[in-house]
């Protein structure tokens, strides 16, 4: 087929966009030669290929572009997009949608998860720095603690600004968890939604005393 050539201009707000976009292009297998030339606040590129490797290669570029201005500017709502695999892979960790979108709301901000993209008010920075912790948190418990005690214990560590063990040794204390010696693990005693509810009571209680005092 015969070659062809394309240009394709990306305007970018700042050079945090700019960075962001060339990282995810980097990524990218495009069926189409490229070259780009970045001058202020433009991006140049050059697209060689034939008809329909131009157009997918313009298609692909398009996308991540798009992708990237969603998890850096808010909407009109205020809400930021991300994707959920990209997010995990950046922070180099990975825990369950469900602790994360747990922790996000304890957070005080909007969480929820729509065909693998996480949809919050938190901010991009904000939100790796929640996701790394999580992960830490996760891999110290993994091992001796059940999937349900950590879908209590990791979004309280995080969003109560507490070590994880303390979290745990608090669940022991108010018999909300246990050691079970035939598992090596411990394991929750009431169900994670009263769990969290009787332990969120708890710590508020604790706060209202001390600032009382």
């Amino acid at each position: 087929m015969a070659r062809a050539k394309k240009v394709v201009v990306i305007h970018v707000q700042d050079e945090r966009e700019k960075e962001e976009f060339f990282r995810e292009l980097q990524k990218l297998r495009l069926p189409a030669f490229i070259y780009v030339h970045g001058k202020l606040n433009d991006l140049k590129i050059n697209i060689q290929g034939t008809k329909d490797e131009i157009r997918e290669t313009t298609h692909k570029i398009r996308e991540i572009h798009n992708r990237v201005r969603a998890k850096l500017y808010p909407d009109k709502r205020g809400f930021y997009r991300y994707d959920v695999d990209d997010l995990f892979r950046e922070c180099g960790t990975s825990v369950s949608t469900p602790v994360l979108v747990k922790t996000i709301e304890l957070l005080g901000e909007h969480a929820e998860i729509l065909e693998g993209e996480l949809i919050t008010s938190l901010p991009f920075e904000e939100l790796k720095e929640t996701v790394s912790e999580l992960g830490e948190y996760l891999s110290d418990l993994s091992h001796r603690t059940t999937k349900q005690i950590r879908e209590v214990v990791l979004p309280i560590s995080v969003a109560m600004g507490m070590e994880a063990e303390e979290v745990l040794d608090m669940l022991v204390e108010l018999a909300l968890a246990e050691w079970k010696e035939d598992k090596f693990k411990y394991e929750l005693m009431k169900n994670k939604e009263q769990a969290m509810e009787l332990l969120l009571s708890r710590l508020k209680g604790e706060k209202g005393e001390e600032d009382e005092d």
